[in-house]
């Protein structure tokens, strides 16, 4: 058997406390074969029942039973929480819309531990690490999937029986960049998706934007797997769907010039910005959904035009209509806040205004403060969020890498800059308490006044509350 030193703060503990009996399991041991170890580690003990774990450990820190039925328990200490579970199996349950925990769990700490790696999806997660003498104990040949970097099936015959897999593998083939065994493809065309949580589906579809390196890989396997088929339909006609060559040069690798490409390397180039700018988590998956989304609403405005000289592939008003249809996807999967952060007002605006930068630095000789302002406040201020997303777009007409923003959004950004338009800069200066000291009623009359105020304020009509009190008292006599 091949020895692996784990290294994590708890071992000793751990080996300390179940000598022999204590495991790491599944990713923490593929990503210290892969030379990145983890920091969060998977525990599997056997020989040891619930009772007798939760005895040994308890004294030493926090313990929750996560349902005695599926033997696992979280033990925090030391302000880190690891995942302890026990040996078990897995039987499908009888249903004829499969879903992701329609299973018959059997927990028993005396199931061979190459038993319980058995129920793993994926031979490169069914491999485990023995702390005590840092044997590997890999009966499937994850070690070798590991090193060729690629997905292969742990068990054939119960791939089919978790439908949520199938998001799995794509998922894993691009955070860790391995390639998909075709047995995979295979498997996956007859499996019933439609059983899946919105929210595995959602957990699975935001890791790939937000660990994969290049998250159009994971994209792409969504596509080949049939998940944008069955699960994202308005995705799955992007694919369907062809661009101007001119205007969008970009091509896939078979030389078809479809949104869904371009909507690929949109979403690359927007994970490169985000990274660059050091998007924090919330702002980083924001910018990527719109990136994914900006362009659904193409499909259905597509039409043939005779311009200069040539026939050309328009789409007017796509951004509208892709809003309209990403509202729906997010209603669809119940997107809302992520993390305290509206990500479904900000990512919804975004889209939306997707083109309307664009047409500032079009006509930067003419534009005033007052087309800065509305753009600002019609994206909550998310002036920068837009900026990058208009640069993904614009970079996403080729393969090469973004490094930065490019000329168009450096002009954009320093005049938002230079004009002092800002998310602070656009909150409304007058206030439904100021309007109450004027004499002025609550109802309906209040709102439009402050409506009309709103709209001054933005057209650059006052800048100051002082000068905004002076157009407030007129409105009211009005």
């Amino acid at each position: 058997m091949k020895k692996m030193q784990a290294k994590f703060r708890e071992k000793e503990f751990l080996i300390r406390h179940f000598d022999g009996d204590v495991y790491a399991v599944g990713g923490y041991v593929r990503d210290l074969i892969r030379g990145i170890p983890s920091e969060d580690v998977d525990i599997l003990i056997t020989h040891h029942p619930v009772e007798k774990i939760i005895k040994k450990i308890k004294s030493y820190g926090k313990v929750d039973l996560v349902g005695k039925s599926f033997g696992v328990i979280k033990f925090t200490i030391n302000r880190k929480t690891y995942d302890i579970a026990l040996p078990r199996r897995d039987m499908p349950k009888e249903s004829e819309v499969r879903g992701h925990k329609d299973f018959i769990i059997s927990v028993n700490p005396d199931i061979p531990i190459e038993r319980d790696l058995q129920r793993r999806d994926f031979r490169c997660n069914s491999i485990a690490l023995r702390l005590i003498d840092n044997t590997l104990i890999d009966p499937f040949g994850s070690l070798e999937d590991i090193r060729a970097k690629i997905i292969r099936l742990t068990n054939p015959k119960a791939f089919p029986e978790d439908p949520l897999r199938v998001l799995r593998a794509a998922r894993f083939a691009s955070v860790l960049n391995f390639s998909i065994d075709t047995e995979i493809y295979d498997s996956s065309k007859d499996i019933d998706l439609s059983g899946l949580s919105v929210e595995r589906v959602n957990e699975e579809i935001f890791k790939i934007l937000l660990l994969s390196p290049l998250p159009s890989s994971g994209l792409e396997e969504l596509f080949k797997l049939g998940v944008l088929r069955q699960l994202f339909p308005e995705l799955y006609s992007l694919t369907l769907s062809i661009q101007d060559s001119i205007f969008h040069p970009e091509k896939d690798l078979f030389g078809h010039h479809t949104v869904w490409h371009h909507t690929k390397l949109t979403v690359d180039q927007a994970k490169r910005l985000a990274d660059r700018f050091h998007l924090n988590q919330e702002k980083k998956l924001t910018l990527l959904l719109a990136a994914l989304y900006h362009d659904v609403g193409k499909p259905g405005t597509a039409q043939w035009e005779y311009k200069k000289g040539r026939m050309v592939i328009t789409n007017n008003g796509h951004d509208v209509a892709s809003e309209k249809i990403t509202k729906k996807i997010f209603d669809r999967f119940r997107i809302f806040s992520w993390n305290g952060y509206n990500l479904r007002k900000i990512a919804l605006s975004l889209i939306r205004c997707h083109h309307r930068v664009s047409e500032l630095w079009q006509n930067k000789e003419i534009i005033t403060k007052k087309a800065f302002n509305r753009l600002a406040a019609d994206t909550d201020g998310e002036i920068e969020l837009l900026v990058y997303l208009d640069a993904a777009d614009r970079a996403g007409r080729e393969d090469k890498p973004v490094r930065g923003l490019d000329e168009e959004g450096t002009w954009l950004l320093k005049k938002f800059d230079e004009l002092n338009v800002s998310k602070e800069t656009i909150k409304p200066i007058i206030m439904g308490r100021d309007l109450l000291k004027m004499g002025q009623s609550t109802g309906p009359s209040m709102g439009r006044i402050l409506k009309k105020l709103y709209q001054l304020q933005l057209d650059n009509e006052f800048e100051t509350k002082e000068e905004g009190l002076k157009i407030a008292e007129k409105l009211i006599k009005k």
